[in-house]
């Protein structure tokens, strides 16, 4: 199987929705437009359940604009983008993983709530608390890589950051959580042997060479437990 870096992020629906409602929405969905006559189509593909898990690709074509001998020629491009649903009927909520860079994930996030419920306000950021943060952090001093803080209380500081091996275990690392909050961490998991990058508000990137299995496998595992 073919391995390679994938980023992607985390989102919570607000409300009571059963998964299988999301599912009948999703069902079938294609949409079609033109632009520079070109035909554009919406999708959603190879949507399936099982068990706690809706599975599905969001596949979108777009025009992208490239240069031919100083002439802007309109190309159509097609984007796919993985995306699982997760019900937790315990805590009574779905979380939302969409398997693509920040701002793809966040448009392709309303245009699903838009699809599911008509509306761009129910399909919503997720938010870590700064000390679920740090409990997680400092479950992995060893591991930690990088650690970036924001709300810094400092004069003309916005943020801090380290870099380096231990840095649970330095000086530094105590005197910035006193001015600061945890905003972005890397480091190695020690389940999955993975170098992992998140944020606070559910950005994933995992950096060592993954398959989609392994992604999806680490944030239910490992970080939807934070949310």
């Amino acid at each position: 199987m073919v391995r390679t870096v994938l980023a992607g992020k985390i989102f919570m629906i607000e409300g009571d929705v059963a998964l299988q409602d999301i599912a009948s929405k999703l069902k079938d969905f294609r949409i079609e437009n033109k632009e520079q006559d070109i035909r554009l189509i919406t999708e959603i593909k190879d949507l399936h359940m099982t068990g706690d898990f809706l599975y599905g690709t969001f596949v979108q074509d777009r025009l992208i604009s490239v240069n031919h001998r100083g002439e802007l020629v309109y190309v159509p491009a097609t984007a796919e983008a993985p995306f699982f649903f997760i019900e937790q009927s315990d805590r009574h909520r779905v979380i939302l993983t969409i398997m693509e860079k920040k701002a793809m994930a966040n448009s392709i996030a309303n245009q699903l709530s838009k699809i599911i419920f008509m509306s761009t306000t129910r399909i919503v950021e997720v938010r870590i608390d700064p000390s679920r943060f740090v409990q997680f952090h400092e479950a992995n001093f060893e591991d930690t890589k990088v650690i970036f803080f924001d709300d810094v209380d400092i004069p003309n500081i916005k943020k801090l950051s380290l870099y380096g091996s231990a840095l649970g275990d330095t000086s530094l690392y105590s005197e910035h959580l006193k001015h600061g909050k945890i905003w972005y961490i890397v480091l190695k998991s020690r389940r999955y042997g993975l170098v992992v990058g998140l944020t606070r508000n559910g950005v994933v990137t995992i950096f060592s060479k993954a398959t989609r299995d392994d992604f999806i496998n680490y944030v239910q595992d490992e970080v939807i437990g934070l949310l």
